[in-house]
């Protein structure tokens, strides 16, 4: 558990698809914050279970705190999100950047995604703009867009740190691939240059590790670490990042989850409508991506 001025911060880290899951306190009014919560899924069967999000849901319960919240830094590619089942349990609002519709019209051509799916957001109960402060209790959060490794990436800066979704990774693995539809290497480099423009003692916690070279697993830094040490950025101009991105972005399978993921986290964690037998279904569009 980390402290960071007047908030509370948990990490949950899910070793199957490295995510990690990070519900943000307030002890002065005992609300808190969910942030990219992983639902469990086995590809090879099909089956979902809910034992990260009770995780979570416990350790809530245990501190007695109020889930105000529950948000997304973006649609993500490499698990289905558990927002719907938390929100059941222990209420909150669901929340994503305002730019969710940019991904919404992009997968909903791409899976042929039913007539009735909306491309408006609507499945989220708020819509983040750029710059836009909300409230976690007594705790201020903002909202900093940060577009590349998907149009709609957004980075929550409460109480003084950082949660960034995907724009970066600890020091030692770089940054994050930019190759997915709408992706773009040089609006990601401005977007944690937007980042890296906060005072170097800020915090910053990472949405996934993966350990490189064996290490054990971490996912806070901090802004001058970042500038020092990030194996894609220190040094490098944008020109020079861009080149190495893309042409590292050329040599890497797609992720394992994509598509179940995808097709789950634009609807906001819900599944797909059940057919008329009463199951659901993924599509695996073939040749697509």
């Amino acid at each position: 558990m980390a402290s960071n001025s007047t908030s509370v911060v948990k990490a949950f880290f899910d070793l199957n698809t490295y995510t990690v899951t990070y519900v943000v306190a307030d002890p002065s009014s005992m609300a808190c914050a969910i942030i990219d919560p992983v639902l469990d899924y086995d590809p090879a069967s099909g089956r979902t279970s809910t034992k990260s999000a009770d995780q979570i849901i416990a350790y809530i319960i245990e501190n007695a705190y109020q889930c105000q919240w529950i948000v997304e830094t973006h649609v993500h590619a490499d698990h289905l999100s558990a927002a719907p089942y938390l929100k059941q349990e222990i209420g909150g609002k669901t929340g994503i950047g305002n730019k969710v519709p940019l991904i919404q019209n992009t997968f909903a051509n791409i899976f042929n995604a039913e007539k009735s799916f909306a491309t408006d957001g609507r499945q989220f109960d708020h819509l983040f703009n750029d710059n836009e402060t909300f409230k976690i209790g007594n705790i201020e959060a903002t909202i900093l867009h940060t577009p590349g490794h998907t149009p709609a990436c957004v980075t929550y800066l409460i109480d003084g740190a950082c949660f960034i979704g995907d724009t970066m990774f600890m020091p030692d693995y770089g940054t994050a691939r930019c190759d997915f539809p709408g992706g773009d290497a040089g609006e990601l480099y401005n977007s944690i240059q937007r980042i890296l423009s906060l005072p170097d003692q800020t915090i910053l916690y990472m949405c996934h590790d993966y350990a490189p070279g064996g290490r054990e697993y971490q996912w806070v830094t901090s802004v001058g670490q970042q500038k020092e040490d990030n194996i894609h950025l220190a040094g490098k101009s944008r020109d020079q990042y861009i080149k190495a991105r893309t042409e590292r972005d050329a040599e890497l399978s797609m992720p394992k989850l994509i598509l179940p993921s995808v097709q789950v986290n634009m609807r906001a964690g819900e599944f797909p409508p059940a057919d008329d037998n009463g199951t659901s279904y993924l599509k695996i569009p073939l040749n697509a991506l």
